[in-house]
């Protein structure tokens, strides 16, 4: 078969066409790989400045006292997300706003109140369909002359880049591990004077901490327990467990707490823990060696819900006390109390029980300790206070903030550490 030469010239005119396509349509290609991975690159750097100027601001949000600082929060959300760059410009921050996040919508709502909406005592329901209940900050970030490689042959010169953050600052979900310093959990009703629902709200007094239980008597009645830390599960604060935990003084709990849930408790006598406290307590409150403590002791310890469960209290709060004085053993003829503690000593050299009575009255009117109904009246009373399981702390203790991160219920403490949520 013969092939004439116009019919060859017509096939490499077509070769030269399809080539040409296929160069083109590579070009595209190429351009919109290189062009469209450029444009990703840009937009991951200014995501990151957006989330990092979302948690800035969410973390200045509230005021140490949880009242609301909008101003800081748009002032730090702004320094931040232009302290970033992408590429070799500084990012240019769109908009920083305050508000509130809904989950259940998933949604942001703009507000720029600088006064927060109640929220003492409500529901996380109710919280979160108020749209003047401020927990949110939303930082927008854009480049408007992101540069195009291969996509300029097309008419592409540059491209507009735009994304957002919001972070949410809610309540304290968590206390962190080792924050707690000792396995003693204090009854809410026993250090709570007011009314108050959320324990945020209440107004302390301590006075002192009874793991045992002396029948109808209510200047005796218990007013702690026994924690071994555990949660979800949480399982009892048995002997050897607690016995574990208190043989190393150094160490608290091992695990971050989570607000609301139960944690493993038990009441009752249980003298090896106890021994193991007052161990420690001379350790660290002994300041001339004799082994009889002369210093306060202070301590961050778990509040729990006492009237709930025995062995799965719910967690509320942390109180920071100062521990005075411990009677750890049946001591009837008064042969161990205090002759000196911090600023206070006894007026005379004991010799006498009914001496070392009057210490015991001077030392308790000294540091205004009480029994659980109160301050003691008679003898009798301040007999009554010298009982074994006996943990005494200064009257005045301070709530704890947690530094946990958000995530909790609303149990009455703001957090410190703000969470994306888009």
């Amino acid at each position: 078969m013969k092939t004439s030469s116009k019919t060859l010239n017509n096939e490499k005119g077509a070769t030269i066409v399809f080539v040409a396509i296929i160069l083109g349509v590579l070009m595209m290609f190429a351009a919109l790989t290189i062009d469209v991975g450029h444009l990703y690159g840009v937009r991951n750097e200014l995501q990151d400045a957006a989330d990092a100027g979302a948690l800035a601001g969410a973390s200045v949000l509230f005021d140490s006292d949880s009242t609301l600082n909008r101003d800081a929060a748009l002032a730090e959300g702004h320094r931040i997300a232009l302290a970033n760059k992408t590429g070799n410009q500084f990012v240019v921050e769109k908009t920083v706003e305050t508000g509130h996040w809904s989950f259940s919508s998933k949604t942001f709502t703009a507000n720029d109140t600088t006064e927060q909406a109640p929220w003492h005592g409500r529901s996380m329901a109710q919280l979160d369909i108020d749209n003047n209940f401020i927990n949110a900050v939303r930082v927008q970030t854009d480049r408007s002359n992101a540069p195009s490689f291969f996509a300029r042959i097309f008419g592409y010169d540059e491209f507009l880049v735009s994304t957002d953050a919001v972070a949410y600052i809610g309540f304290a979900g968590t206390i962190n591990p080792e924050e707690i310093d000792r396995p003693i959990a204090i009854c809410r009703d026993a250090i709570v004077k007011n009314d108050a629902l959320d324990f945020k709200d209440a107004e302390l007094d301590c006075n002192m901490g009874r793991m045992l239980n002396s029948g109808g008597n209510a200047n005796t009645s218990m007013t702690a327990m026994w924690t071994n830390y555990t949660q979800d599960p949480c399982s009892t604060a048995s002997s050897s467990s607690m016995n574990a935990l208190t043989e190393d003084c150094s160490t608290g709990n091992p695990t971050t707490l989570n607000y609301g849930e139960g944690i493993g408790s038990q009441n009752g006598v249980q003298d090896n823990i106890l021994d193991n406290i007052v161990d420690c307590w001379i350790a660290a409150a002994d300041s001339d060696n004799d082994d009889i403590p002369d210093t306060l002791w202070p301590l961050l310890l778990p509040v729990v819900e006492c009237g709930v469960s025995n062995t799965c209290a719910p967690l509320v709060g942390a109180v920071q006390i100062d521990v005075v004085w411990i009677i750890h053993q049946n001591d009837p003829q008064m042969n161990d109390v205090p002759l000196k503690m911090d600023d206070w000593e006894c007026s005379t050299t004991p010799a006498t029980q009914d001496e070392r009575f009057t210490c015991w009255k001077e030392f308790v009117d000294h540091f205004d300790l009480q029994n659980v109904t109160g301050a003691p009246a008679t003898d009798a009373d301040y007999e009554e206070m010298y009982q074994k399981k006996n943990l005494f702390f200064l009257p005045s203790c301070d709530l704890h903030e947690p530094t946990g991160h958000t995530g909790g219920e609303n149990f009455g403490v703001l957090a410190e550490i703000p969470v994306l949520v888009e």
